[in-house]
């Protein structure tokens, strides 16, 4: 079924879109001197998205956590006709993030086309002008699997590639493979998810800038740490500016020490806006936050009712 699913409506036809860059900040251009040791390390898969019936597009973007570069995943509304790949490829190249904590050094491609083959291939064809950002090695190499990870995760949201098997993607450049991406990563094989790009702690829900009109508060995301647990906090941000801290916890992932895994826990905060963090601790300095990853969300006076 996957096979004869995979090819419809998927040709490679090319879609013109606009060509102007997401003005990115010149400090995100460049990996840090030095990459912090973080348990980003003891990832060791990338878990694929489930097929579902869904009006939204997955896009990964680039986001800085603990000197070190990770990829997070937003969704978007599906408006467009256009097949599910392309659409949200052509999302990720020329939108803007919702979280301000990330980014992307994608130009908006002058044309842009995906297809799906029946060996679990997808082959994307972007035009030369998408990679007009000059970027170092390591940011090349987590742009290009931003592309990978959205590519991936549109498909297999769609049902449209078998995700009990390896799901590769080829990437062409004006029709032709052997490109030199950012002029630093040649694409001449077929790629996948590089899990270590995964990072160690991600609030998957609420998004960022959320309100939330009904009580708990339910915080869901996925992580991973060498005791098993992760540390939480909840500050309120007043004009502005982050406060305070009112309250703070731990929560356990099922899976164990050392396992990436879903967590979950239920928070009653008062009316008001509050930075949510989650991050896992150094059992050598409880002060250092690994892996942090925050979210802005406003508690309203509805809540109450």
């Amino acid at each position: 079924m996957v096979d004869k699913i995979a090819i419809i409506g998927l040709s490679l036809s090319l879609a013109l879109v606009g060509c102007t860059a997401q003005g990115i900040d010149g400090g995100d251009t460049t990996m840090p001197t030095t990459s912090a040791i973080t348990s980003g390390g003891l990832v060791t898969s990338a878990p694929l998205e489930t097929a579902m019936a869904s009006e939204t597009l997955p896009v990964y973007w680039l986001g800085r956590s603990s000197g070190d570069v990770f990829l997070y995943r937003e969704f978007f509304p599906a408006d467009s006709t256009d097949d599910p790949i392309t659409t949200s490829l052509r999302t990720m190249m020329g939108t803007r993030p919702n979280d301000p904590d990330y980014f992307s050094l994608w130009n908006s491609p002058t044309r842009l086309g995906a297809s799906v083959s029946a060996k679990n291939v997808i082959t994307i064809d972007v035009s030369a002008d998408a990679f007009g950002q000059k970027v170092d090695q390591g940011i090349a190499e987590r742009s290009i699997d931003q592309l990978v990870y959205t590519a991936t995760a549109a498909a297999a949201m769609a049902g449209l590639v078998d995700t009990r098997s390896t799901i590769q993607v080829s990437i062409l450049v004006d029709g032709h493979t052997g490109y030199n991406a950012f002029g630093l990563i040649p694409l001449d094989k077929p790629l996948t998810r590089d899990a270590a790009f995964m990072p160690p702690v991600w609030i998957i829900d609420p998004a960022n800038d959320s309100t939330i009109n009904k009580l708990p508060l339910k915080v869901m995301g996925q992580g991973i740490s060498s005791t098993g647990n992760l540390a939480w906090s909840v500050s309120p941000v007043i004009d502005g500016a982050v406060g305070q801290q009112y309250s703070s916890g731990t929560v356990s992932i099922p899976e164990g020490p050392n396992e990436l895994g879903e967590f979950s826990f239920s928070l009653v905060p008062p009316p008001g806006k509050y930075q949510l963090s989650v991050y896992v601790t150094d059992p050598s300095d409880p002060g250092k936050k690994i892996g942090l990853d925050t979210k802005t969300v406003t508690v309203s006076e509805r809540s109450k009712k």
